[in-house]
């Protein structure tokens, strides 16, 4: 099948990865900020998985403001993420220079903060290469528009002028949010991608990002 354009997931695609450990620190940081008795691994758990409803019924219990509540960690994962990349303890995989090579409109479709994945792009020369980068702040309004929300990926189509696309992910969410905004995917087998239990099947299954010339 032909394609208009090449959409790609960031963490765990593109780039490695944030560190558990750094970020888990950093919700830390905001319990202790709002000396909360719930554990920052249950806090970084409800980001993660845009637990929406858990981190609302958190902030009623603690009499906290929801938004003041995700401005700041917001603000703590988000540097935390830009200290791991300056550091050079986060990069890209090797395998990008796939993508350097192929000859599609591209971008970036992620659940990770639009300013982190601005300054990794940059950081790593890629920036050149997508032509759209949608994001998603870490606010409730955008929590709602997270994977498996066909959001991004249609918007993300539409600045790209496109009708048909291949979502590249390397988790069951990208697969069911491909499906749900009607499109092709390849689940590309990172070391640390888990084995699918979900109903929707990729189109395609790769083990390098070398392999979408094949399928391409």
């Amino acid at each position: 099948m032909s394609y208009d354009t090449v959409l790609f997931d960031c963490d765990g695609v593109i780039a490695e990865m944030p560190d558990r450990t750094a970020m888990t620190e950093a919700m830390r940081r905001v319990q202790r900020r709002f000396e909360l008795s719930t554990p920052p691994e249950q806090i970084l758990s409800d980001f993660l998985r845009g637990n929406l409803s858990s981190i609302t019924e958190r902030c009623r219990s603690a009499e906290i403001e929801r938004d003041t509540f995700f401005a700041a960690a917001a603000r703590e994962g988000v540097q935390a993420q830009l200290t791991e990349i300056r550091s050079g303890l986060r990069s890209v995989y090797d395998d990008i220079a796939a993508v350097r090579q192929l000859n599609y409109p591209m971008g970036v479709v992620s659940d990770n903060h639009p300013r982190v994945l601005s300054f990794l792009l940059q950081q790593f020369n890629l920036a050149s290469c997508f032509e759209t980068v949608q994001g998603c702040r870490f606010t409730p309004s955008e929590f709602q528009r997270r994977k498996p929300n066909p959001y991004n990926l249609k918007i993300a189509m539409e600045t790209l002028d496109a009708e048909s696309a291949l979502y590249v992910g390397d988790r069951e969410i990208d697969i069911k949010a491909a499906d749900n905004a009607g499109i092709d995917s390849a689940l590309l087998l990172r070391d640390h991608t888990a084995e699918s239990e979900t109903d929707v099947a990729p189109t395609y299954e790769v083990s390098s990002l070398w392999q979408l010339h094949n399928v391409l």
